[in-house]
């Protein structure tokens, strides 16, 4: 049954308004070549793959047939000229007919969508086979040292990701669960991506670029960032966390759910 959203001016469903926050995101949040290959080989061979809150495009296979869904007209104008025209419509209400496409995916969505349980529901309805989803396991959040300098940050997402028991429940199947590495120079700006390089965080466009933020008082933000940046002129932050500097990957709370029926 479809299900009706709330839904901001831009057409943002979810609880981050993308016509504000999403307007530079491209700037910041731009596909990384490793995460991308591990997102489409699990994909496996399927051919037709629908891809639900596709923004402005970020890992969807080139060499596939993509259907992209996406409802923020900011993050639908940010799509590459390569890619399909995304149609405007949400997770929780599909309009295709049932068993529609080999594969689905979503990346950096599932926190987003105010029905999980409709939202996986309809996904699950109109995929043939496998589904892959992009997300992160609120249960790994603390290994990221963000959690000491902005506490509210990852308090923030802990609380919009959902667990890995409440995906595996609404999709049904087999359901597997594999961490992606996050390489020392990911050119997609998730919080995690500067965990060698945490000057990055110390930049507005950086913040925006990812949603957590946007939750957070500005004074308190500001004070977060502050108290980062304090940390990294005086050599605090080198003396516990410096060896990150030249650590290649990071096994964070990143990781690929992929689902068989």
């Amino acid at each position: 049954m479809a299900v009706e959203q709330s839904r901001k001016l831009d057409g943002s469903a979810g609880d981050a308004d993308y016509g504000v926050i999403g307007k530079s995101y491209s700037d910041y949040r731009r596909p990384d070549p490793r995460i991308a290959q591990a997102v489409w080989d699990a994909l496996g061979g399927a051919r037709t793959v629908l891809n639900v809150g596709a923004g402005a495009g970020n890992y969807e296979p080139v060499d596939r047939d993509v259907t992209a869904i996406e409802p923020s007209a900011s993050m639908r104008a940010q799509r590459a000229d390569q890619l399909s025209t995304a149609i405007d419509a949400v997770a929780e209400s599909l309009p295709f007919p049932d068993d529609a496409f080999d594969a689905a995916m979503t990346t950096f969505s599932v926190h987003q969508w105010g029905d999980l349980a409709a939202g996986l529901a309809e996904i699950r309805r109109v995929t043939r086979g496998l589904v892959v989803i992009l997300t992160c396991d609120p249960d790994l959040l603390d290994r990221f040292w963000l959690a000491e300098y902005a506490p509210d940050v990852i308090s923030t997402e802990r609380r919009r990701y959902p667990a890995m028991s409440e995906l595996a429940e609404g999709l049904g199947g087999a359901v597997a669960v594999d961490l992606v590495p996050i390489p020392l120079d990911c050119t997609d700006g998730f919080n995690e991506a500067y965990y060698g390089r945490p000057e990055e965080l110390l930049g507005a466009g950086a913040r925006a670029a990812c949603s957590a933020w946007s939750f957070v008082d500005p004074a308190q933000a500001e004070k977060y960032v502050a108290a980062l940046g304090a940390a990294i002129d005086s050599g605090a932050w080198d003396t516990k966390y410096g060896a990150l500097r030249r650590q290649p990957t990071f096994d964070g709370s990143l990781v690929i759910v992929r689902a068989t029926p």
